[in-house]
């Protein structure tokens, strides 16, 4: 009988022991999540990804860009699970199910080309915004002279986006107005509107800060130069708003407020409904906002403020 027990009870034993290392493999997760829309967060959502496979290696990505207005519509559609937003959320959006959940920052920024004849005068003297919106509102400002008093009377070529997006909502957003007001030759994607400027030495746009500036290097896209906004509106650039050398430098003046909002604003993922019933997606937004903010800076992003996070993890509760 004793020996009957003492069976039993190593059996018992050796079960308690491999309890452990099952539960941990039913932790991780598997299944596929597809996802589309801004070009403002594609790139932080593929480093994400990429990241989030290291540890979850039987979860599939399926991520593509197309602009705001092409991820809400795919996600309140039901095409994809999630949509990549880089505007607000429209309360007629919220209506037709859309569940938000901020993720990150960045900003939007206008953009010349290197080769730009007035390339000196537009850097000491900045960008003022009533002289903004007479470039991309009224087209008061045609020339470099009037826009910044540049000696050369040569006509501003004015770009602006062509797809829905939360760039171009922004920079409206910016002037007090939308995106369907805004003038310009229209461009498709910020991929295409960076290398639109870049080739017009006459041109001007804007663009997410991720495609004016190198994630790698840092520094500002060879062939484009961003330019900097005159926040006191004296005509010069002073050096506490000279922060666009660098995307470090930049970063740190959005997390501190100092380069306006609009231009820099929240970035969202959003589904049609809650998550909450589906564990995949549920799991992964979770580790976006935890372990998946220590990639955000490093991928050009500005981290969330904590409390802002801690609103966002109780979406998912």
């Amino acid at each position: 009988m004793k020996l009957l027990i003492k069976s039993l009870f190593l059996v018992f034993i050796l079960i308690s022991s491999t309890a452990v290392p099952r539960t941990f493999c039913q932790e991780k997760s598997s299944g596929q999540i597809s996802i589309s829309g801004a070009f403002a967060l594609y790139p932080m959502v593929i480093r994400w990804a990429d990241e989030y496979r290291k540890i979850n290696p039987d979860v599939r990505f399926d991520i593509s860009a197309g602009g705001a207005g092409k991820g809400i519509s795919d996600a309140l559609n039901g095409m994809v699970e999630i949509g990549m937003v880089s505007r607000e959320i429209y309360p007629e959006e919220i209506k037709k199910g859309a569940f938000p959940i901020a993720v990150t920052k960045d900003a939007v920024v206008a953009v010349v080309s290197e080769s730009n004849p007035a390339l000196n005068d537009i850097l000491l003297k900045g960008l003022k915004k009533d002289v903004a919106n007479n470039i991309w509102i009224t087209g008061r400002c045609a020339t470099w002279s009037q826009g910044f008093g540049a000696k050369s009377s040569s006509p501003i070529h004015v770009y602006t986006r062509s797809d829905a997006c939360g760039a171009a909502e922004m920079w409206a957003k910016f002037f007090g107005k939308k995106q369907e007001d805004l003038l310009g030759v229209g461009v498709f994607g910020d991929p295409g509107l960076a290398q639109a400027v870049k080739k017009d030495p006459l041109g001007i746009g804007y663009n997410n800060i991720g495609y004016a500036y190198d994630a790698t290097t840092r520094k500002q896209i060879k062939g484009l130069r961003v330019v900097p906004i005159d926040l006191n509106n004296n005509g010069k650039i002073d050096s506490d708003e000279d922060f666009y050398t660098s995307m470090n430098d930049l970063i740190a003046a959005i997390a501190s407020g100092k380069y306006p909002s609009p231009p820099s604003r929240e970035l969202f993922f959003v589904m049609k409904g809650s998550p909450k019933n589906n564990k995949v997606l549920t799991e992964f937004i979770r580790w976006v906002l935890t372990d998946g903010q220590k990639f955000v800076n490093d991928a050009g992003y500005i981290s969330l403020p904590k409390e802002r996070i801690e609103t966002e993890q109780k979406k998912l509760q």
